[in-house]
């Protein structure tokens, strides 16, 4: 069988178009085409390029005399899955599908009580008629369908379960050219997810701005509390711009995890991290409950940067306690 037979087939038996094929070669479709039409032989590069992303070797691809239709590699152990390219791009599908449903999910729950504080601000105005018994049952109402909603969404995750099993819940290998191939591709993908996760970052550290400007230079209530639904709204697009990006940057990572060797600077990353998936929520609830126990918006807003610094205090706290730790 000739090299552009080779082609033919382990391009159809992996559903991809001869388009497709070239968007991952950097290629045009007509060279694509040539290559199966036997008008032209791909250059050295190509070639190893086409093997790693065929999960084949170059001498399959060169010998006319190898017809077997066998990868490079097969499992070094017993027990061990073996990933080939498609199985890990259809992983990175399903992690990225599983996480527009939980980003839909973690949104309502965070706009749950937006629809109360805009329904108290109303009754403190008294406006259409609002009184504060019937914004308190209507906002109620409202952040228990928005939950109920949320909580829909993540029980939709199931569905997604078996699918990225083999990856996160038993050891695996990579089969020959899929290391290198998600390598670039994270290598791509990584300036997008910079980007986004700054943004996204940016909403959180400035969606208390408006709150603690209007507590400063306005003790109107109904101002007050439309500003604590903007904050929520805030941190909501913060959190639908980074959770999906995160979730494919992750998905990502997952797969190339078996060649990852995790250095001290990362350790100490993910022990930050894991300390402020805590600390901020409290910090926040801290902020909301004394201010609305006090009605002092003027003064609690000094929470923000004495936690700020009280953090990092508590992250040289941490390392300090890990490093005594034999």
């Amino acid at each position: 069988m000739i090299l552009a037979e080779k082609i033919i087939r382990l391009r159809k038996k992996l559903g991809w178009s001869q388009e497709e094929l070239a968007e991952k070669m950097n290629v045009s479709r007509q060279s694509v085409s040539k290559w199966e039409g036997a008008n032209s032989i791909p250059d050295l590069n190509k070639i190893i390029m086409l093997s790693q992303i065929f999960d084949v070797s170059t001498d399959f691809l060169l010998k006319d005399d190898h017809e077997e239709f066998a990868t490079v590699n097969e499992a070094k152990e017993p027990g061990i899955n073996h990933i080939s390219l498609e199985q890990a791009n259809e992983y990175v599908e399903h992690k990225i599908a599983m996480a527009a449903i939980v980003t839909k999910g973690v949104v309502c729950c965070v706009c749950a009580t937006m629809p109360l504080f805009f329904f108290m601000a109303m009754a403190e105005t008294n406006r259409f008629n609002m009184t504060g018994d019937i914004a308190s049952v209507l906002g109620i109402v409202c952040v228990l369908i928005f939950v109920a909603i949320g909580v829909s969404f993540f029980i939709k995750t199931n569905q997604y379960q078996d699918e990225i099993s083999a990856i996160e819940d038993a050891p695996f290998e990579l089969a020959y050219g899929v290391h290198s191939v998600f390598h670039e591709k994270r290598r791509h993908f990584r300036s997008t997810y910079n980007l986004r996760l700054s943004v996204g970052i940016f909403c959180f550290i400035v969606s208390f701005f408006p709150l603690m400007c209007v507590s400063i230079f306005s003790f109107e209530q109904d101002i007050i509390l439309l500003m604590v639904a903007v904050l929520l709204f805030m941190i909501a697009v913060g959190l639908f711009i980074i959770l999906p990006v995160s979730a494919k940057y992750d998905a990502y990572s997952n797969v190339l995890k078996e060649a990852v060797k995790e250095t001290e600077t990362s350790r100490r990353a993910k022990r930050a991290e894991k300390l402020a998936e805590f600390y901020w929520p409290l910090l926040t609830a801290i902020y909301l409950g004394w201010s609305f126990w006090t009605m002092a918006w003027g003064t609690t807003w000094i929470v923000w940067p004495v936690g700020a610094v009280l953090f990092g205090a508590l992250v040289g706290l941490v390392e300090l306690l890990h490093k005594d730790t034999p």
